[in-house]
């Protein structure tokens, strides 16, 4: 996934969840924020971001902050990316799903009782359902999810249960928007009942995968599977 016109800058502030004030070569700028998460930890004043610029919009911001310099790791948080670059893999032909056979469907958004889950495929002997959730909360090369509490995250998560149940083969698969963490695990601290949901859903059957990212200033791409601690 590549990412055109990219210009560097410092962040400043942002005054809400849409929108960050930026400096571009010392003058300010107003950037769209691709993510509202609360990424306190990573838009810190001063910190060096990049941003995509379209300079023939008519929009009212001509940039979106789409990555973040945190002590010198880049981390993406526009959090479009995680379902483009799965299913960039996933119509590439690479098997991250860990399937025996190969895909001969392929669809991104899918409704399913009350949900619409982001991936529906199909092999020849199984349907299956996955939800993509974005990682960018990194603490001591540690990486969780949420950054704040979900509860259509632990919805999602239920309704995945309910579709595994009805014999559908079901995933979840966090994408970590930054590249070689130690492992993944639930942020229990934040949003405890995710966390539960998540190994509730694995004791159903549930698959849940983590893959992390090769993140430059230009792009974004997925990378290697990392492990995964619930408990």
């Amino acid at each position: 996934m590549i990412y055109n016109n990219i210009i560097k800058a410092v962040f400043k502030n942002r005054p809400n969840r849409f929108i960050a004030e930026c400096e571009i070569n010392n003058e300010k700028a107003v950037v769209h924020v691709k993510n509202t998460g609360r990424c306190r930890e990573l838009l810190v004043k001063d910190t060096d971001v990049y941003l995509e610029y379209f300079p023939e919009s008519s929009r009212k911001t001509k940039y979106d902050l789409i990555t973040v310099n945190k002590n010198g790791r880049l981390i993406n948080m526009d959090s479009s990316a995680p379902n483009k670059v799965i299913y960039e893999a996933l119509k590439n032909g690479k098997n991250i799903l860990n399937l025996n056979e190969p895909l001969s469907y392929l669809k991104m958004e899918h409704k399913y009782k009350q949900s619409r889950f982001d991936v529906y495929a199909e092999t020849k002997s199984s349907k299956i359902f996955a939800e993509i959730k974005g990682v960018t909360l990194e603490e001591n090369n540690i990486v969780m999810f949420p950054d704040a509490p979900t509860e259509r995250g632990v919805k999602h998560i239920m309704e995945l249960i309910d579709a595994k149940e009805n014999g559908y083969n079901t995933y979840i698969i966090f994408v970590i928007q930054m590249e070689k963490p130690a492992y993944f695990t639930p942020n229990y601290k934040t949003h405890n009942e995710f966390g539960m949901a998540l190994q509730l859903a694995e004791s159903k059957g549930v698959n849940i995968l983590a893959y992390d990212c090769i993140i430059t200033e230009t792009s974004i791409t997925l990378n290697n599977q990392v492990d995964i601690k619930l408990y």
